[in-house]
């Protein structure tokens, strides 16, 4: 224990004012900052130890409660379960089980605590792509309301959400927090920054396309380099065995959906301009009216999903999956597809998903000798229908999210421990683990400075203004776990063959329409629910400016690449 906290300790015994269990619970605070945080904060020591006397202090009156919280399994949340997870039991006296379980499954165990009333989980962390369900649904507790009410005396004073980078995605239209960001990252394009550098590799696609192989700021241009790529002989370059163009995935399972609703759709230029999302028509082809109800998802009620934009989206990711990937992507979901890129066979991969940079940064195959990588990230191309001003990415925000099912007593528990995993104190040696930046003073902490060069352009990302152009879903979904659903069984047909892209997306809209008519009827959001166009000649919709969109006439457009070094300059 330090001198500043041994005499403050001191003083405070003999006054009579610090139990033993405060006592306890600072001494465990002292071996934690010792241990695991180890410096790596941005608050000074002082602050950190101050940080930590506020969760033993409003922790005391929860002594030996047990509580249970759950995540998807990522890397950030696995440092949270074994190791935060202890260290606040520890300090706190609050027993707490952080599980983790599969995206998919964190969906369901809300739904049905959500349905049925009964307390499942005391704190979920949850995509805020359900902004537009916790809403409208109201079974989440405001935050805003919850920090200024019940929850008030257990709400940190160094709390800072002025230093949150993605609030306003957890944030609903009534100006309400619904949700407190705990983990967040980005769709980016990946790329072999050393095979695009190599002089053989540079001459060839030059004489081969007839412009500088560089990043694809088009899908034309994408196309061009996973053709360029796949079969390749790159022994030249030391890479033995079979090189590929693209990677992705396309096993119908749940997560073969977000491939989709994760702003594929927006970058193929599907939806409407707007940020964080399209409006009237978002990147699920969803549109809203003036008063942020739902009104249709197919084209004959104004909606996109099933649109020409939306048609070219999937053939092109169905094709360069097929032509451009190696034979198992087809076989794979997201988890089993993410690490491929590390073992060096793929050259670029139109959208990584960041929280698998772990894994790439862990490999001796795609790093050099120095630390340094072998790949760089940039933004994703964008297709043919997309114009500026549109979003050009996706961005999961992983939050907590405490539903009104949840006992008062239960709750409080739970949001001192949400709030202790996204401490100032704890946040730095996080986000070093896992990559998944949520405060500002993390992000431009000289840890990161000194880190930059060996993350492949992830930190200059973060610091730039174009981040805010990666957004999560937004709320013109008024169901999430309905819908979400409704993606991966209708796209996975299309995956398989088993229908044309065309009857897939008809189906994923009338499907999408038939729970939003069945919401309508309900009631049961009130007048933030849906309330259904009538159907109408497509032509009418394709005529009017903005999605859906008519179809191109030539939906190849002139291939453009841009220098990695060029655009890492624009973002300064």
């Amino acid at each position: 224990m330090n001198r500043s906290l041994r005499s403050t300790t001191a003083c405070a015994m003999a006054l009579g004012l610090l139990s033993s269990p405060a006592l306890a619970g600072m001494e465990e605070a002292q071996a934690f900052l010792d241990n695991e945080i180890a410096g790596m904060s941005v608050l000074s020591r002082e602050e950190q130890e101050a940080e930590m006397q506020f969760f033993v202090d409003a922790a005391a009156e929860f002594q030996g409660m047990d509580i249970n919280v759950v995540s998807e399994t990522i890397t950030t949340h696995v440092f949270e379960s074994q190791v935060l997870a202890p260290a606040f039991s520890a300090i706190t006296g609050i027993n707490v089980t952080h599980d983790l379980i599969g995206e998919g499954d964190v969906v369901e165990k809300l739904q049905t605590q959500m349905q049925s009333g009964q307390n499942v989980y005391d704190a979920y962390v949850n995509d805020s792509d359900l902004i537009g369900t916790h809403w409208r649904y109201g079974q989440a507790r405001s935050l805003t309301e919850w920090m200024e009410g019940e929850g008030a005396d257990v709400t940190s004073p160094t709390l800072d959400l002025d230093d949150f980078i993605g609030l306003k995605f957890t944030t609903g239209p009534d100006g309400d927090l619904y949700q407190l960001p705990d983990q967040q990252f980005a769709n980016l394009y990946w790329f072999r920054y050393d095979w695009f550098n190599d002089e053989k590799n540079k001459a060839d696609f030059q004489e081969q396309f007839g412009y500088e192989l560089g990043v694809p700021v088009n899908w034309s241009a994408y196309e061009d380099i996973a053709e360029f790529f796949t079969g390749r002989d790159l022994s030249h370059m030391g890479v033995e065995g079979e090189v590929f163009g693209n990677m992705d995935y396309g096993k119908k399972d749940p997560s073969l959906g977000w491939r989709y609703t994760d702003a594929w759709m927006s970058m193929a230029g599907m939806g409407d301009v707007g940020t964080p999302n399209g409006l009237p028509v978002d990147e699920w082809g969803i549109r809203v009216n003036e008063d942020s109800q739902p009104v249709g998802a197919c084209v004959d009620r104004g909606g996109a999903a099933n649109s020409p934009a939306a048609v070219y989206a999937v053939d092109k990711a169905i094709e360069w999956l097929t032509k451009y990937s190696p034979p198992s992507a087809m076989g794979m979901t997201f988890s089993e597809a993410g690490p491929v890129p590390a073992q060096g066979q793929i050259a670029q991969q139109m959208f990584m998903y960041t929280t698998f940079v772990p894994p790439l940064v862990e490999s001796d195959t795609v790093m050099n000798d120095d630390g340094t990588p072998k790949w760089r990230l940039a933004p994703s191309p964008h297709g043919v229908y997309w114009e500026e001003g549109m979003k050009v990415g996706y961005q999961d925000v992983g939050s907590w999210t405490i539903l009104e099912s949840t006992p008062v007593d239960r709750a409080k528990a739970a949001w001192l421990y949400a709030q202790f995993v996204t401490s100032k104190t704890v946040d730095l040696k996080k986000s070093d683990v896992g990559l998944t930046f949520i405060r500002e003073s993390t992000i431009n902490s000289d840890h990161f400075s000194e880190r930059a060069p060996k993350l492949g352009g992830l930190v200059e990302f973060y610091r730039s203004p174009a981040r805010v152009e990666w957004s999560p879903t937004g709320t013109n979904v008024p169901d999430y776990p309905k819908l979400a659903q409704l993606w991966w069984q209708n796209i996975g047909d299309a995956m398989s063959g088993a229908k044309s892209t065309q009857e897939a997306l008809d189906k994923l809209c009338a499907d999408m329409e038939d729970v939003m008519s069945r919401l309508e009827r309900a009631g049961i959001q009130g007048d933030l629910g849906p309330v259904m166009n009538e159907p109408q000649d497509p032509s009418y919709w394709l005529e009017q400016p903005g999605a859906p969109k008519p179809k191109l006439e030539n939906e190849d457009e002139e291939p453009q690449t841009i220098s990695y070094d060029e655009l890492v300059q624009s973002w300064q």
